[in-house]
């Protein structure tokens, strides 16, 4: 049987565009410790172990794609630095990043856990990422959602 995706152009796939901004090895890297509070070049640095030209070019990337935005410092008798701050398009990105955790916490976790965890800050309890169409149903299971065409979808020309 035929799969109906073929009927429609990828050309236009917003996931691939996002995969361009994302897609790099430690760009979540990246978001994570900015979300976490960690906001400095070299507390970032030091913290992750990205390398010095790497981290520059994921930061600029994601300050370029409007993810993130540099505000000014200055610690006393140093020069002025930047730190990361997220935007509003950044901090969309967070239900991405704990989805990507509960997917590593599942497959990846040493033996003893995770070693981040996300709480709900009024209750504690841990942070959970969960599927709901639009009319507020819960979504389980993936054989739950159908892939069609969205209103961009070009048809795909033979």
């Amino acid at each position: 049987m035929r799969p109906a995706a073929l009927d429609w152009s990828v050309e236009n796939c917003t996931i691939a565009r996002a995969m361009e901004i994302l897609g790099e090895r430690w760009t979540l890297v990246v978001l994570r410790e900015v979300f976490s509070g960690v906001r400095r070049f070299d507390d970032m640095r030091v913290r992750t172990g990205i390398p010095r030209q790497v981290l520059t070019n994921r930061l600029a990337t994601l300050v370029e794609q409007g993810v993130l935005r540099r505000e000014p410092y200055r610690e006393p008798g140093s020069r002025l630095r930047h730190e990361y701050r997220l935007t509003e398009k950044g901090l969309d990105l967070w239900p991405v990043l704990v989805a990507v955790l509960g997917w590593g916490d599942r497959y990846l976790a040493d033996p003893e856990g995770s070693p981040v965890g996300v709480a709900h800050r009024d209750c504690g309890a841990e942070v959970r990422v969960a599927l709901r169409c639009a009319d507020g149903h819960d979504v389980g299971q993936h054989r739950d959602v159908v892939p069609r065409p969205g209103p961009g979808a070009r048809r795909r020309t033979p």
